[in-house]
C-alpha cells in the first residue's frame, strides 16, 4: 500500500513540476478549456435559476364554463356536483364558483366605455356560468391534465362551452425542454472541444519527453508508471479550468444581476441569478477533471503506443 502511494505521490509531484516548467503554456491551455466550459456552466446556472419558476411555484389554471343560453336557472346550479365529481375523480380540488349572467353583465357594465355598449343590446346577452380555478398543480408537466379536466367538463349536459388558460404553462414546459436539450448538446459539443485541447497538451508534452521516457524504459519503468503522469496533468488541467469557469461565471452574475433587477421590477419581482450550490459546483468541478483525464488517457494511448513498441 505504501509503495502504491509512493508511485502515485512521484506521479503528482512530476505533474506539478511540469506545470511549473510550463507556466505559460499550461495557463493558456486553461483558459482555453475554461472557455469551453463556461458556457455550459452559464446555460445551466441560468437553467437552475429559471426551473423553480416552472416547478416550484404553485400554478392555479383557471377554467371558465359558459352554460346554454336556454338552460333554466335551476338546472344552471345543480350543474356543481356534477363538475364535483369529475374533479374528485382525476384527484383534483379546486374552487367552484356560480356566475349568474345578472352578476355577469353587473361586473361587464363597470368597465369603462362598456355601459353605453351594452345599454343598446337591450336584453342581457351573457349566460350564467361557472369560474373554476384548480389547486394542487405542483408542476408544468402536471398542470397539462388540465385539457382531461376540460373535455370532461365540455360534455356535461348545458354546457356550452370551456375556457381555459393553460397555454401559457404549456408554452414554458416546452422552452424549458427546449433549454435542456440545447443546453446538453453545447455540453457534448464542449466536451469534445475540452478533450480534444487536453489531447493536444498531453501529445506536446510526450513529445518534448521522449529523451525522458526512454531513460526511464532503459532503467526498468513500467508503462504504467510512465503514463501515470500524464494522467494527472491532464485531470488538473480539467480541474483547473473547471474551477476557472465556475469563477468567471460567478463573478459574471454580478453585473447581470443589475440588467435583471430592471426588468423584474417591472413585474413587481426580486428574481436574481444564483450561483450553483456547492454540491451542484463540487459535481461539475469532478466532470471537468474525469474530462481532462479522458483526454489525456486518448493522447497517451496513442502517442505513447508506438513508443512502447
Amino acid at each position: 500500500m505504501k509503495n502504491w502511494l509512493r508511485q502515485h505521490a512521484f506521479a503528482v509531484e512530476s505533474a506539478l513540476s511540469h506545470v511549473r516548467r510550463t507556466p505559460f503554456s499550461f495557463t493558456l491551455n486553461g483558459v482555453v478549456v475554461a472557455i469551453a466550459l463556461a458556457l455550459p456552466l452559464a446555460g445551466l446556472t441560468i437553467l437552475e435559476n429559471v426551473r423553480p419558476m416552472s416547478e416550484h411555484l404553485t400554478i392555479d389554471p383557471e377554467i371558465s364554463l359558459f352554460l346554454k343560453m336556454n338552460l333554466a336557472h335551476e338546472d344552471a346550479l345543480s350543474l356543481e356536483p356534477s363538475i364535483r365529481n369529475i374533479l374528485e375523480k382525476n384527484k383534483k380540488s379546486a374552487k367552484i364558483s356560480f356566475v349568474s349572467r345578472e352578476k355577469a353583465l353587473k361586473a361587464l357594465k363597470q368597465r369603462n366605455g362598456l355601459p353605453d355598449v351594452i345599454a343598446t343590446l337591450g336584453s342581457n346577452p351573457l349566460p350564467d356560468g361557472y369560474v373554476i380555478k384548480l389547486d394542487s398543480f405542483k408542476n408544468a408537466a402536471d398542470a397539462m391534465r388540465i385539457d382531461e379536466i376540460a373535455g370532461e367538463l365540455r360534455a356535461l349536459p348545458g354546457v356550452e362551452s370551456a375556457q381555459l388558460d393553460s397555454a401559457w404553462i404549456k408554452r414554458l414546459a416546452a422552452l424549458l425542454n427546449i433549454l435542456r436539450m440545447t443546453l446538453l448538446f453545447l455540453a457534448t459539443t464542449l466536451g469534445v472541444v475540452v478533450i480534444a485541447v487536453v489531447f493536444n497538451t498531453i501529445r506536446l508534452q510526450v513529445m518534448t519527453q521522449l529523451d525522458e521516457i526512454s531513460v526511464s524504459r532503459l532503467l526498468g519503468a513500467t508503462d504504467v508508471f510512465i503514463r501515470r503522469p500524464f494522467f494527472y496533468t491532464g485531470a488538473l488541467l480539467g480541474l483547473c479550468s473547471g474551477t476557472i469557469a465556475l469563477g468567471a461565471v460567478a463573478l459574471a452574475l454580478s453585473p447581470l444581476n443589475a440588467t435583471i433587477a430592471d426588468f423584474a421590477h417591472l413585474y413587481a419581482s426580486q428574481f436574481q441569478l444564483v450561483p450553483l450550490s456547492i454540491a451542484a459546483s463540487s459535481l461539475l468541478l469532478v466532470i471537468s477533471g474525469l474530462l481532462g483525464l479522458a483526454g489525456a488517457w486518448l493522447s497517451v494511448k496513442r502517442h505513447l503506443a508506438p513508443i512502447s513498441s
